[in-house]
Parts: C-alpha cells; sequence; structure tokens
C-alpha cells in the first residue's frame, strides 16, 4: 500500500483515478477547491476508509507525508480556465512549485498532468514528444497553455537542480462518464445538445480533427508512467491516436443518440487548433501501453452517464 496525494482529485480525471488507486490498495488523499471539480463525483468514495478528501487550492502551499503525487489541478476546458484566465495561470505555476517544493522535502516522486495544448496549432503531424509547439503566448487560450509549459518547465528545473523524481505526461482529448455538462468540451457539447434535441454546433467548418481517448484508458497510462523506470522523466504523449473530423463525431453522436438534432455551424474560435494527433511511440516502448477502448464503445458510455443528469 502507498499513500498517494491527487490534487484535482474531485474532478473528471482525478476522481477516477482516486477510485482506480484505491482499487489497486492504495491509501489516497484527494485535494481539490471545488472550481471545476465536484463532491459528487467522489462521493461513492467517502466511505472508503482509506480515501480522504481535503478542501484545498493548490496555490496555497499543502504538508503532508505521502509516496507519490499526482498533480492534476487546473480546469481544464476552455469554458472553465478563460473564465478567470490569472486564477488559471497561477494554479500551473503556483500550483506546481508548491507541489514540488513538497515532492523535494517529502522525497516523493511527482507526476505532472500536462496537455497537448502545449503544441499549440501544431505545424508537425502527429505531434512528437520533441517537437517545441507554436503557441499564441497572449489568446484567449494562452492562460492554459502557457501555464501547463510554465509548470513543464519547473518540472525539469526541480528534477536537475534538487534531484526531484518527476514524471511528465502530456494528456491529448479525453472523454468519458463525469466529465462537467456545461464544460464546453466537444463532446460533452454534442452528447448534451443531442439528448436535449437541441441543434449541435460546430465552430469553423467541421474539418478540424481531434483524437479522443476514453478516460480509463488515460488512467491506466497515469499509473503506468508514475510507475515507470527510475530516471524516465518524459514527457510522453497520451491520447487515442485515431484523428477525427468534428463533424465525424458529430454524426456519431446522432447515430448513437437517436435523436433528431441537426448540425450547424458557428465562425470558429480563436486559435482554436486545425490538427490535433498524438504520436504515442514513446508511450508504447516506455510503458508499453497504448488505448484499448474505441470511440463508439466510449461514446455508449458517456452517452449512458449524461443521460442520468441532462
Amino acid at each position: 500500500m502507498k499513500k498517494i496525494l491527487v490534487t484535482g482529485g474531485a474532478g473528471f480525471l482525478g476522481s477516477h483515478l482516486c477510485e482506480r488507486l484505491l482499487n489497486e490498495g492504495n491509501e489516497v488523499v484527494c485535494l481539490d477547491n471545488f472550481f471545476t471539480g465536484s463532491k459528487k463525483n467522489v462521493v461513492h468514495l467517502l466511505d472508503n476508509p482509506y480515501f480522504e478528501l481535503v478542501r484545498h487550492d493548490v496555490t496555497m502551499p499543502y504538508f503532508i507525508e505521502v509516496d507519490q503525487i499526482y498533480n492534476l489541478a487546473c480546469p481544464a476546458s476552455p469554458v472553465h480556465y478563460q473564465y478567470n484566465p490569472i486564477k488559471t495561470i497561477k494554479t500551473s505555476v503556483m500550483g506546481a512549485i508548491n507541489m514540488l517544493g513538497l515532492a523535494k522535502r517529502i522525497k516523493a516522486r511527482i507526476l505532472q498532468a500536462s496537455t497537448s495544448e502545449v503544441y499549440g496549432d501544431p505545424n508537425v503531424h502527429p505531434q512528437v514528444e520533441s517537437y517545441w509547439g507554436n503557441v499564441n503566448p497572449w489568446g484567449p487560450r494562452s492562460c492554459y497553455d502557457e501555464g501547463k509549459r510554465s509548470a513543464e518547465t519547473l518540472f525539469m528545473d526541480y528534477h536537475l537542480q534538487n534531484k526531484v523524481d518527476i514524471k511528465v505526461i502530456r494528456i491529448f482529448n479525453t472523454y468519458g462518464p463525469r466529465m462537467h455538462p456545461n464544460d464546453g468540451r466537444v463532446v460533452s457539447n454534442f452528447i448534451v445538445q443531442a439528448l436535449q434535441g437541441k441543434d449541435i454546433t460546430i465552430y469553423g467548418d467541421g474539418l478540424q480533427t481531434r483524437s479522443f481517448q476514453y478516460v480509463d484508458d488515460l488512467v491506466e497510462a497515469m499509473m503506468r508512467m508514475m510507475n515507470s523506470r527510475d530516471g524516465f522523466t518524459g514527457p510522453v504523449n497520451v491520447g487515442n491516436p485515431n484523428e477525427f473530423t468534428m463533424l465525424e463525431l458529430a454524426e456519431k453522436v446522432i447515430q448513437l443518440t437517436g435523436t433528431s438534432s441537426k448540425i450547424v455551424y458557428l465562425p470558429p474560435s480563436q486559435d482554436d487548433p486545425t490538427r490535433r494527433q498524438p504520436d504515442i511511440t514513446l508511450a508504447k516502448k516506455e510503458l508499453d501501453w497504448e488505448p484499448v477502448v474505441q470511440l463508439e464503445q466510449g461514446l455508449i458510455k458517456t452517452i449512458e452517464y449524461f443521460r442520468g443528469i441532462v
């Protein structure tokens, strides 16, 4: 049994990770300020004597003795991270500093949940870890993109200067149960609109692409990365390399929900990447990992979840 701290543990991704860590026989401390996370996501874990829920904001220091730290705390959807951009970048930067400082003091291994957004609107396709990205440093998305890029810098600096044991993953679009219904992300948007019989809104021409991974695949990759060989820091791309256009996704959601919704087109969002697809060669080599849940299978489970809440 390890004692493990998960920041952002009551969020969409964090709650699935907490659940899996408990099922594997660990003690879990879940830290969340409930800006985008919710107690509903972890209420089923509260009776477990090895689970502890703490309301705390990672921009403030936190002191605890643990073996491992998963640093997931940060709003990850445009609607939420653009609501308070200064708070978003503070969460990424100060949260990283505080958690790295903790890891340094207690000699814990720490994993940073970075993002494919560090690649911006990429000029290299598919994206490999060695690509530096094409990010607008003062656009509407930059509070998130640059915050995560800064966090990666901090992780590497703490590793090089203070010998902190770090792991960094870059997460590509992820979906599944417990997504926030109003988070503005494309999978939840399309499903909620379809279930409510509303028009399905596509920004731009619908030909921009994303690669969608189911949350269970991501959790498996996170745990494999945390427990990967000593000295391997990453960053490692974690995503499903199957690429779909927004139009293909919308049509699949219409088919699976049986809705009568129509597709409508709106002006494109500023700095919205035109293509996004991970090269997962490194994840296959170092983690012996690749996604196993394909889009239709994952969408069926996600639609079932949303039917219960919208």
